[in-house]
């Protein structure tokens, strides 16, 4: 009997060692917590309610792993809140149609925080074809204090997996231009990293925005982001990339933003499947003066392969559902056949596509063509896209 009493003691100490405020509180079924700081050891977060405070970081090595159906909310008070995964660590966040992840702030503002940043080694082709650049969104290694670099020989780089994940009211600025972030921020991430069923919405700057890499993302939903919905730069050359939805509602420059750091790259992205809409009413982030307003815009030697293509909504005097803005981009990426736009639906009477003043734009017939029965995105909704009783792909 003293034997079993014995056991039964180290057993309930065991059990009592295994739960941390992180995890559970006050023996609730609905775990809460705060993540902070940096993780230097792997980490699983079951089903609850969290707080993100300041910025996280997963070091290399490491995964963390946050289970369906949970909710993380950033509330600081100083600094500045996001999560962000370090070249050679993982974020596992996979989520479900019914039970989505949802990162949001407590104070439902676009621009409070900063979204889901990875970081990896895929190759990059940065301005005057360096292979290595410095982060545009101002944060710093917790070791070295240094800015943050991607780029490199890895394609296959795994950042981790995120699936029915969706990021509420970040793209956090710190200085307009120089520390801008996103609602998620890929900077070269890899093939091996899954990007599926995810949704930024009402943020401050880009929805999405690719710098370099490799890795593809299919079911994407951009909705109410001040900036472009999507955007990438730096050669990113993802090739399997379906199903992307934008709508752009109360504030919002571009569609999609498409531009290779002035580089006559030889290679280019493929997304098949795209919907970009605008809704009435929507104005360019810059105000009236700011010509930001077109569905698709090719700059600094911009480039891809895009098909299945319905564009609705705009029709702001001047706008165009395709521009290129710049003479290099037309003569490199227009003539050199390296931009395809095919099976495109355009409504509203708006325009198909334009050169910067002075620039004359003409496609090959077989680059650019029209369809009436062009179908764009086919996502199928489910909690994931719904938000306050919204649902976002209506």
């Amino acid at each position: 009997m003293k034997k079993l009493l014995l056991s039964l003691s180290v057993l309930a100490a065991l059990t009592t060692a295994c739960t941390s405020d992180d995890e559970s509180s006050n023996n609730t079924n609905t775990p809460t917590g705060v993540i902070s700081g940096d993780f230097g050891a792997n980490r699983t977060y079951e089903k609850g309610n969290y707080t993100l405070k300041g910025t996280v970081r997963v070091k290399s090595g490491i995964t963390l792993t946050i289970a369906a159906g949970s909710v993380i909310t950033a509330d600081v008070t100083d600094g500045v809140d996001a999560l962000v995964v370090e070249n050679g660590g993982k974020l596992i966040m996979e989520g479900t149609a019914a039970e989505p992840i949802v990162c949001t702030h407590t104070t439902k503002v676009p621009g409070s925080w900063g979204g889901i940043i990875i970081y990896g080694d895929a190759p990059i082709v940065g301005a005057s074809s360096v292979s290595s650049a410095t982060s545009e969104d101002g944060l710093t290694s917790s070791i070295t204090g240094t800015a943050y670099t991607y780029g490199g020989s890895n394609p296959t780089h795994n950042g981790g997996t995120l699936r029915y994940v969706r990021v509420e009211y970040a793209g956090k600025k710190i200085t307009d231009g120089t520390s801008e972030m996103n609602g998620f921020s890929f900077y070269s991430v890899g093939s091996g990293t899954v990007l599926e069923n995810l949704v930024s919405y009402k943020g401050a700057d880009d929805g999405y925005e690719f710098y370099g890499g490799t890795v593809s993302a299919t079911n994407l939903i951009s909705y109410g982001n001040s900036d472009d919905a999507f955007d990438w730069q730096d050669g990113w050359r993802g090739q399997l990339n379906s199903n992307w939805f934008a709508s752009q509602v109360g504030t919002g420059n571009f569609g999609m933003e498409v531009e290779a750091k002035s580089v006559n790259n030889d290679f280019w992205p493929k997304i098949t499947n795209i919907t970009l809409k605008r809704a009435p009413g929507t104005v360019t982030e810059g105000g009236t003066s700011a010509a930001e307003y077109d569905a698709i815009q090719f700059k600094k030697q911009g480039n891809g392969d895009f098909s299945n293509i319905v564009i609705s909504g705009y029709t702001t005097a001047g706008a165009t559902a395709v521009r290129i803005q710049d003479a290099a981009t037309n003569t490199g990426q227009v003539e050199g056949r390296k931009i395809k736009l095919t099976n495109v639906q355009i409504n509203d009477g708006t325009p198909q596509y334009a050169g910067a003043s002075g620039i004359s734009v003409l496609f090959n017939e077989a680059d650019y063509t029209l369809s009436s029965s062009a179908t764009g995105a086919s996502i199928t909704p489910g909690a994931w896209t719904i938000v306050e009783g919204v649902n976002l792909l209506n």
